[in-house]
């Protein structure tokens, strides 16, 4: 039994999309070939319907043996049994071969999004990524679904021509000639439908992009009246998608309407050539109803492979988009031969700053600018694009593995994302704590009147980003997430600017508390967060001026004064 999604879903070709649909075959051979030598029983069994017909014609009919005729009739019962059962053994693999296609693109793209963090959207629209999960990674997998049914064609179509030249050679060249030519011919549609399919995927990826980021920011809109401004922004981006979408229509139309006209054409020349050669006394009665079985017969393979040139098609397309996203790479990767982290608790210095952060102390980072306090967090955390010379004792952060620095320094940023779930899987996602320490974490940010007005408690469903808390609440609820990882070093960014005064006071005296003897960090100018700090850090120009208590720094430090002052009045 295969099971969906893959544990490790691999390391994936991205030079060209023809080589990641290899790279992807390749890693589930076993099942295609299963399909395939299914899809090949399935459709020669199919095709030697109309040669055992003959024969028990021939044969039995006309030749008058009552015994030659059952013989070919049960000959015909047991193909007809061999198709059907090879037919839904075929169609399981092929959905088994389009799930493992798709689900390992899917999967792929989710990892490359964990992995890359930011510098995913910076490089690639929103609404590109979202497509190609919804759509994209679908259609890779449908190359594979259709490849049973294609190889079996092949196959078939050869048995076909090999029957009609042992019983008339130009018939069999006919069949042999004519249906590569046929194929051939549609490459003059599906060159322009490929362009115009295209197109109508990167019209759609920019309507999804603008989408989510419509509702994403509804509520702003909504407070400063711009809704009409995006509505029509995006009645203008769906317009876009429906030129698109006809442009492609008219192509598609035509690819559509060739998979029964070709066929049809090429079985009339077939059924007027073996007519003539019936009356002529070239072929044999049956032969004649054999010819017109295969006639009937040759429209499958015919439409499979034009069907197959369409899906080869989409998923060329789909790969190439995939390979976009998945080429992005992370900020920060991680190091090849890593150096270990020292294993107890140890001072974190970050040499741009001049700020040093000493082991189990609660130290506050001010700064006028909070862009520059955020950036030290990141440096702390080893993120950004530019790479840290923080260093954890004497081991610099960018030397060490990057799964080491995430378990043992983590950062909260100061707008927290909540994911869709449980407010217990939200909270603790790896199922790691019991309600009790959870409970603990939430009395820690101040978040029982969060849990108190949820009608199901801790199994409670969080909304998509948490859209049904406020501002406040996802605030409080991302730092009870974060304190329950019990991190040897934990960085808060802005932990309680949300959050009204009284409730920032509790959390407070609760934080150092709940911390008391582990690292932490607040990147904050709140004087009720500063009051309970052990030091605090004073920036200016992003680099540490003043060092001491909250008490000392207000008294002697004139710009600190200021910088909290102003912090306090807003």
């Amino acid at each position: 039994m295969i099971r969906l999604p893959y544990a490790d879903p691999g390391t994936p070709d991205l030079t060209r999309p023809a080589a990641y649909l290899r790279w992807v075959g390749r890693l589930q051979w076993r099942t295609l070939v299963i399909a395939v030598a299914f899809g090949v029983v399935w459709m020669v069994s199919q095709a030697l319907f109309p040669a055992v017909m003959s024969r028990a014609i021939d044969e039995g009919i006309l030749g008058g043996d009552i015994e030659a005729l059952g013989r070919w009739c049960a000959a015909l019962l047991g193909l007809i049994a061999l198709s059907a059962a090879a037919g839904v053994l075929r169609h399981r693999f092929s959905v088994l071969n389009w799930l493992q296609g798709a689900f390992r693109s899917a999967q792929l793209i989710g990892h490359r999004a964990a992995d890359t963090g930011e510098a995913l959207p910076r490089t690639v629209p929103v609404g590109d990524v979202v497509a190609a999960v919804s759509s994209d990674a679908m259609r890779i997998g449908g190359i594979y679904d259709i490849s049973a049914r294609f190889v079996g064609a092949v196959a078939s179509y050869v048995v076909v021509a090999l029957i009609l030249l042992d019983a008339s050679r130009p018939l069999g060249l006919v069949v042999l000639i004519g249906v590569p030519v046929l194929v051939a011919g549609l490459t003059f549609i599906v060159r322009p439908l490929q362009a115009r399919q295209l197109a109508q995927r990167e019209e759609s990826g920019k309507l999804i992009g603008l989408g989510a980021d419509t509702v994403a920011g509804l509520r702003v809109l909504r407070g400063i009246g711009g809704e009409q401004t995006f509505l029509h922004r995006y009645a203008a981006q769906s317009q876009g998608v429906r030129r698109a979408g006809n442009q492609v229509a008219g192509y598609q139309a035509a690819l559509d309407a060739a998979q029964v006209l070709l066929p049809g054409l090429f079985v009339l020349v077939v059924v007027w050539l073996g007519a003539r050669f019936a009356v002529e006394g070239q072929i044999t009665p049956g032969q004649l109803v054999a010819f017109y079985g295969y006639t009937a017969f040759l429209v499958i393979p015919l439409r499979t492979a034009t069907e197959m040139v369409d899906r080869a098609t989409r998923a060329h397309i789909g790969a190439g988009k995939l390979i976009r996203v998945l080429s992005v790479e992370a900020d920060d990767r991680d190091v090849t031969v890593p150096t270990p982290l020292p294993s107890g608790p140890e001072p974190l210095f970050e040499p741009e700053s001049a700020v040093r952060i000493e082991p189990g102390c609660l130290t506050a980072i001010v700064s006028a600018n909070p862009e520059e306090s955020a950036a030290l967090a990141d440096r702390l955390g080893r993120f950004g694009a530019v790479q840290t010379q923080a260093r954890f004792g004497g081991t610099r952060l960018a030397d060490a593995s990057l799964g080491d620095v995430r378990r043992r320094i983590v950062v909260s940023e100061t707008d927290p994302r909540l994911f869709t779930g449980t407010l217990r899987e939200e909270l603790d996602p790896r199922g790691e704590r019991g309600d009790e320490a959870i409970l603990e974490a939430l009395s820690v940010a101040s978040g029982e009147d969060i849990l108190e007005a949820l009608p199901d408690g801790l199994d409670s469903e969080v909304q998509e980003r948490g859209r049904a808390f406020s501002g406040g609440q996802r605030q409080r609820l991302a730092l009870a997430r974060a304190l329950l990882t019990e991190a040897e070093t934990l960085v808060l960014v802005e932990p309680t600017s949300a959050v009204d005064a009284h409730t920032e006071a509790r959390i407070a005296m609760r934080l150092a508390s709940a911390r008391r003897g582990r690292t932490t960090v607040v990147m904050s100018a709140s004087p009720l967060l500063l009051e309970q700090a052990d030091q605090v850090v004073f920036l200016e120009g992003g680099r540490a001026t003043a060092t001491g208590t909250h008490r000392s720094l207000v008294t002697d430090h004139a710009s600190y004064r200021s910088t909290v002052v102003r912090g306090e009045d807003a």
